[in-house]
């Protein structure tokens, strides 16, 4: 059975992006304009400034008082502007009071030619945002210079954007986690109860089927065949009961205790390999590695793990001659358990799926032996578990990582 939900939980993903993208754009584009509209205007401001001294500086004795010409002008400046002569000096007869700028603060304990440099940084400054605006005698000989940079308005308005983009995605980030942990929460509480479920709906002909086999037992002590039968019964009933105890500490905090990784895989092993024959294939199962490695394991939910993985294994195997290796290794403070099959392999894009609830490619089954796998190794045991290689047609290597005691 497989899900359709990944394609469109994916497009729907990537056209949030994309609506997301043209919502900052838009804004960064009319932003934009904003800021060239009100550059323009402070250019008209320092155009009519200029133009105003340079008409009296053309028509007028060297006495005409231009304060009043120029204070209506000159008020409602609020952008930081420097004249300069025609060197990009700034005359600078009086520090305390200096004619030649506005809107600029600067250190009065600064000296002359302290003043000087950083009046020459900020003309350099300016210039690099707006060109300088000319003014001349006759059209030939420059009088001055007018240097002169943004407004706080415009400053403002230029990161305006960029800080709505942060909050904005700060604010869709904070939601994508919060609707991500409620939708984790709501799909456990769905493996919860699944699980309970399932493993009350074992409990009763599980205690039927025990009860049944005491009575066997008892009646026919003296057949060794019923006995037989028997025992191998009480072993299914017992794997039984032990699939429903696996079922039950689905949701609950599982007790861990330090084991020898080696045997409790060694259990899993050898009871496949009783059953091997009953599969109809032929498939070579081995198991390699350190015999010693210590972790901290709950031994029903990981041996449950274990199982999963060579059943994926099993059905993943079509060759006549299957091979299914399990080795275990120790990697400094960490164990590392690797199942390698030479079934048919996992393309690149699916290796994500395999691991998400539903996802399957057999006609049979839910798929969740996988991602009931993953769960007990990374949510309880506290460790990884992942596709290590995988190549179509050859095999698949999935490998555990846990803590070593």
């Amino acid at each position: 059975m497989k899900m359709s939900g990944g394609p469109a939980s994916l497009n729907m993903k990537i056209a949030l992006l994309v609506l997301a993208i043209l919502i900052a754009g838009g804004t960064l584009l009319y932003t934009q304009n904003l800021v060239t509209q009100l550059q323009e205007k402070e250019r008209q401001i320092v155009e009519l400034y200029a133009r105003g001294i340079e008409y009296v500086a053309n028509t007028s004795s060297p006495e005409t008082d231009i304060t009043f010409l120029f204070e209506n002008i000159l008020k409602p400046i609020d952008f930081p502007l420097i004249n300069s002569d025609p060197k990009d000096r700034v005359v600078i007869s009086d520090k305390y009071d200096i004619k030649d700028i506005r809107n600029i603060k600067y250190d009065t304990s600064l000296s002359k030619k302290q003043l000087e440099k950083f009046f020459e940084n900020k003309i350099q400054e300016m210039d690099k945002v707006h060109r300088p605006i000319y003014i001349t005698y006759k059209d030939s000989v420059l009088l001055q210079k007018i240097h002169y940079g943004d407004s706080d308005l415009i400053n403002q308005l230029k990161y305006y954007p960029t800080l709505q983009i942060i909050i904005a995605g700060l604010f869709i980030i904070i939601g994508y986690i919060g609707f991500s942990n409620i939708k984790r929460s709501e799909q456990s509480n769905i493996w919860v109860g699944m699980a309970k479920e399932t493993a009350h709906q074992f409990g009763t002909p599980i205690s039927s089927l025990m009860g049944w086999l005491e009575m066997l037992k008892i009646n026919y002590k003296d057949n060794d065949k019923v006995l037989d039968i028997a025992d191998e019964i009480d072993n299914d009933v017992q794997r039984l009961n032990k699939i429903t105890y696996r079922f039950s500490k689905i949701g609950a905090k599982p007790e861990l205790k330090e084991k020898i990784v080696y045997e409790e895989v060694k259990r899993v092993v050898d009871y496949f390999q009783r059953r091997l024959p009953q599969t109809g294939k032929s498939v070579d199962l081995t198991l390699e590695g350190d015999q010693n490695i210590c972790s901290e394991l709950n031994s029903e939910l990981f041996e449950w793990v274990i199982e999963n993985l060579i059943k994926n294994a099993l059905d993943a195997i079509e060759n006549k001659k299957g091979k299914i290796k399990i080795n275990i290794m120790q990697n400094r403070n960490k164990v590392d358990i690797e199942v390698t099959d030479n079934g048919k392999g996992i393309e690149m894009k699916r290796r994500k799926d395999i691991f998400r609830p539903g996802y399957s490619t057999k006609r049979r089954g839910w798929g969740l032996g996988l991602s009931l796998s993953k769960r007990i190794i990374e949510v309880y045991h506290r460790g990884k578990i992942f596709v290590k290689t995988s190549s179509p047609g050859e095999g698949t290597t999935f490998k555990i990582i846990l803590k070593s005691c």
